[in-house]
């Protein structure tokens, strides 16, 4: 009897199970939609209230994304390298006399390092769950909230010997800390101290609040803006959009195209021989990491303004600079520290917080925007740019970093790049602003891989392997895990996991450069043929162990830059390939080698923290023999097993490698600054034999070259000069 009860039990379950799950196949809705509505709000997580513009995507907490593969172990490597013991190396980061832990605001240290630090410091520690990194941390936070003054005030006491005015810069900076501390514990002290503040900065006239004397608060403005809106969110306090109103008058304007020389304030230089152009005006500032950090400023006032053409200014922002100095592969463009009309070859470089700020602007833009452009240009960065300025140890960074650059040396480049020093160098002990700055880049991209939806959906918007926990529907908590090596791999597999049927819409980004995705449901291959540059939406309930296989077939392109040469670039799916180039690493004494502002602390053993030259091993001078109608058989593809240690982006450990055709160009040589020659017109000719050579994905080559000039025959070639 007790056998026949079982069978029966189990017909049952069997039963029921199919029925539900016919039933939920029943009311399976699928559509492809090119931004997430907003017509509904979501109740599980905040986002703009009215008057803001609604957000068409939202920030999931700090620490409801976990990485697995290789962005855990980047995570990991970043916090046993030089960000996690940044500390002990950083006379910025010393505790004595440091005015980030004085109640007064007083101290020697006391500007942008420390909170530029804590971004990714303390990020990173409540991603991984590092005990000892977030107790760190909060020692940290714990003396910020404690510093404020009666006036509302916090933090180091900086004014301007000038007029007496704050500068607000670093503050700014701190704010995201804190707001990052608030998401993952709750603390209503930061609630508390910021409504402070910013009762502080209302009560300040225009002309004291951005004062011109402070150049950079004055540039970034865009950051104490985030953060007020970030604030009224959660409480509702009208007067702050007074506030959001005074910090746009005050912010130097990134909508005005007419600007005159005086205006624009960064370090200037005209290369010799070249004209001071209209198009310079175009833009407020061409410090790199100004245009990366503050080109959305008028994106993020239009939450308020609901101006259509402040959220256009954005996109224009981000269209000159990549005009005049970004037709360059990787994503970003060829400023050096200034970008200088004349120099716009791809030997001009980018600094590493030039970088990560893009990668954070790109997500702020995706959740106000909800436009798949900005997910794909925060790949693009993030994959081809940002982990070559690394040593693949994490323990030390270089400064600039080039589309083409086949030498790392100690040596002063400048005027081939516009700085003067070693900042070439992989130095855990140099670039200052670098050296703290970088470990933002890999934590906020793992916090933005899963974002809400308002209809109290999810969307997968990044992709890397990772498993989300997140509320949806009417609240009830599920887990979703991505199981991939992409950008390696192209597909994705997501297992949903749930305590009971629950109903909400799943989004999934499919990218721009994918003409050819395809989608399963528990198996079954999806009637539909997803559309580049859209969010695919199913909506259904979903079931414990439901999953989904989103497929994004990597495409061979050839991109030609044509207002640099007509030189081109090779692109597999979201990853851009660079020539293999053998490494020479050579060892240096960090503290002999490190740029003139560099300051460490007196029990910093540089013996323990290295710098490195990196010389090339084989010939680097190549340009591509190919078939632009036949790239297949012009470039083959090989796929390798994945590495051990989860870390793909070096020479040796990448999954992926082309094989392709390419001439020795005997001319092609260093120049006069050490740097590598800037490139002629294509095509070129050579007298040379056709060899095979190999390409690998940009962000594991450390020397390289990513912008080829190209092989031509007979008359129609120009001979390099």
């Amino acid at each position: 009897m007790k056998k026949i009860n079982n069978i029966i039990l189990i017909l049952l379950v069997l039963i029921f199970g199919v029925s539900c799950q016919n039933k939920s196949e029943e009311k399976t809705t699928i559509k492809t939609v090119v931004v997430p509505e907003t017509t509904s709000l979501n109740t599980n997580y905040i986002s703009n209230k009215a008057p803001l513009e609604p957000n068409k995507l939202i920030k999931l907490p700090l620490g409801t994304i976990k990485p697995h593969s290789w962005l855990k172990e980047s995570l990991e490597r970043q916090a046993n390298g030089l960000m996690g013991n940044l500390g002990e190396i950083s006379a910025w980061l010393q505790k004595n006399d440091n005015a980030w832990l004085s109640k007064d605001g007083h101290g020697s240290w006391g500007w942008e390092e420390v909170p530029y630090w804590l971004k990714g410091y303390a990020n990173t520690g409540y991603i991984l769950g590092n005990n000892e990194m977030i107790k760190e941390s909060e020692l940290w936070f714990n003396a910020v909230l404690k510093s404020q003054r009666e006036d509302g005030n916090f933090g180091p006491i900086i004014v301007s010997d000038k007029d007496g005015t704050q500068d607000f810069w670093s503050n700014m900076i701190m704010l995201y800390c804190l707001q990052s501390y608030y998401e993952y514990t709750q603390d209503e002290r930061v609630i508390d101290l910021m409504t402070k503040y910013f009762k502080y900065q209302n009560s300040l006239p225009d002309e004291k609040l951005l004062a011109p004397t402070h150049y950079w608060a004055k540039l970034r403005g865009g950051d104490n803006l985030y953060s007020v809106l970030w604030l009224y969110n959660r409480t509702g306090d009208i007067w702050l959009i007074d506030l959001a109103e005074k910090l746009h008058r005050t912010t130097s304007s990134w909508t005005k195209r007419d600007n005159k020389r005086e205006d624009i304030h960064n370090w200037f230089s005209l290369r010799e021989g070249t004209e001071y152009p209209d198009w310079y005006g175009n833009l407020i500032d061409w410090h790199n990491v100004n245009v990366a950090q503050a080109f959305r400023e008028p994106a993020q006032y239009y939450q308020i303004s609901k101006n259509e053409k402040d959220l256009q200014a954005t996109y224009d922002n981000f269209k000159i600079i990549r005009d005049h100095f970004g037709q360059v592969p990787g994503g970003m463009f060829g400023s050096d520290e200034n970008a200088r009309p004349g120099y716009a070859d791809p030997r001009q470089g980018i600094e590493t917080c030039g970088m990560v700020e893009q990668m954070n602007s790109d997500e702020h833009l995706l959740r106000i925007t909800g436009d798949v452009f900005w997910a794909d240009h925060a790949e693009e960065v993030a994959f081809n740019s940002l982990p070559a300025a690394l040593m693949p140890d994490f323990k030390s960074l270089r400064y600039i970093t080039s589309p083409n650059m086949v030498l790392n040396d100690d040596k002063n480049h400048s005027p081939g790049i516009a700085n003067t020093g070693p900042f070439l160098m992989m130095n855990p002990f140099s670039s200052r602003c670098c050296q703290h700055n970088h470990g933002q880049g890999w934590a906020y991209f793992a916090e933005n891989l899963w974002m809400a939806t308002p209809d109290n959906g999810l969307a997968a918007v990044l992709y890397a392997s990772s498993t989300v926990n997140a509320k949806v529907g009417n609240g009830k908590e599920i887990s979703i895990t991505n199981a991939s090596n992409y950008p390696f791999d192209e597909t994705l597999n997501f297992t949903i996991n749930s305590v009971s049927p629950t109903e909400f819409p799943l989004y999934f980004r499919i990218p721009t450069w994918c003409k050819d995705a395809k989608m399963t449901l528990n198996g079954k291959t999806l009637d539909m043929a997803p559309q580049p540059n859209t969010f695919v939406q199913i909506n259904r309930t979903w079931n414990s162990g439901d999953q989904i296989s989103l497929t994004l077939p990597k495409e061979l392109k050839v991109r030609t830059w044509k207002k640099n040469n007509n030189s081109i670039s090779v692109d597999y799916g979201p990853l851009t390939f660079s020539l293999k180039i053998k490494e020479n690493y050579i060892q240096k004494k960090s503290d002999a080698t490190a740029i003139g502002d560099s300051k460490w602390q007196e029990t910093a053993d540089p013996e323990k923290w290295p710098s490195f030259e990196i010389h090339p091993a084989s010939k680097w001078n190549y340009g591509l023999v190919y078939d632009p109608n036949n790239l297949e058989e012009s470039f083959t593809i090989e796929t390798k097993p994945w590495p051990k240690d989860n870390f793909p982006f070096t020479l040796e450990n990448s999954p992926i490698v082309i094989k392709t055709k390419g001439k020795i160009i005997p001319e092609w040589k260093l120049g006069q600054y050490g740097l590598v020659g800037e490139l002629q017109p294509s095509p070129v000719s050579s007298l040379e034999k056709t060899e095979t050579i190999e390409l690998v994905p940009m962000g594991a080559a450390h020397l390289r070259i990513s912008a080829f000039p190209v092989i031509g025959e007979n008359d129609k070639a120009n001979k390099w000069k």
